[in-house]
């Protein structure tokens, strides 16, 4: 009988050290597992959300390209951008031009045509390159029984040196007409990029939300697998859900 209670006093004492220690790394590994999903990415949720058709649409009306940019694919958004930088510069451009001659034909007309600024429209600039003078001007208004037409002598007058000057002048009247009708071209082409971004932008979106799916998340666990006839173990589990 006492060898028994000696063999059962061994026992003890031999496995429940080992109790402890098998407990003991249990804690262990739970605690380095809490540290290890704060520390290392891959523990954290991934989560990949859809991009919006609408942000990406508006994007591209301010800024051609930016809605590219949104959607991850400014590789082919540059172009629109780089158009519309051009495009900008040349409208810049084209406006100075027709703003300069139009100063310029105002002032040959007051050298060469006798007239005064004040007071003038754009029609009255575009009647005098037609008529030699107020005088043919009012009869041919007269003829036409136009009569509401006809101007006032004293404050639309003008009368040019001769034929040639007129055509001169309308030469660069129509020059600076001409530049202001290309800067509704230009703003035309600002236009159409910014809706071909726009579509451009909307197809990578689309592209992009089909491409990531609906949500990826990615979890990893650890543990601690015990047997009571294999030895104590650690696990490792990694899960993709879409």
């Amino acid at each position: 009988m006492k060898k028994i209670i000696f063999i059962i006093l061994f026992a003890s004492a031999i496995l429940f050290p080992q109790g402890q220690n098998i407990l003991k790394l249990e804690n262990q590994v739970k605690t380095n597992s809490a540290k290890f999903k704060q520390k290392n990415p891959i523990q954290q949720t991934r989560t990949f959300r859809k991009k919006s058709t609408g942000l990406a649409v508006l994007y591209s009306l301010l800024i051609p390209g930016m809605g590219e940019l949104y959607a991850d694919s400014y590789s082919s958004g540059k172009f629109f951008t780089i158009t519309d930088g051009v495009l900008w510069g040349i409208y810049i451009g084209v406006n100075s031009s027709a703003n300069w001659k139009k100063d310029k034909y105002q002032t040959f007309a007051v050298t060469n045509g006798g007239i005064t600024k004040a007071g003038k429209t754009d029609k009255y600039y575009s009647i005098i390159g037609i008529y030699q003078n107020i005088d043919n001007y009012n009869n041919q208004k007269a003829l036409e029984r136009d009569f509401g037409a006809m101007l006032d002598k004293n404050k639309f007058y003008w009368n040019w040196q001769n034929n040639a000057t007129r055509k001169q002048y309308r030469d660069m009247w129509s020059s600076s007409e001409q530049s202001f009708n290309d800067l509704k071209f230009i703003a035309g082409a600002l236009i159409i990029n910014r809706i071909a971004s726009a579509i451009n932008a909307v197809r990578l979106v689309s592209a992009y939300n089909k491409r990531q799916g609906k949500e990826l998340t990615w979890n990893v666990s650890v543990g601690v697998k015990r047997s009571i006839t294999l030895p104590t173990s650690l696990t490792l589990n990694f899960q993709t859900k879409l």
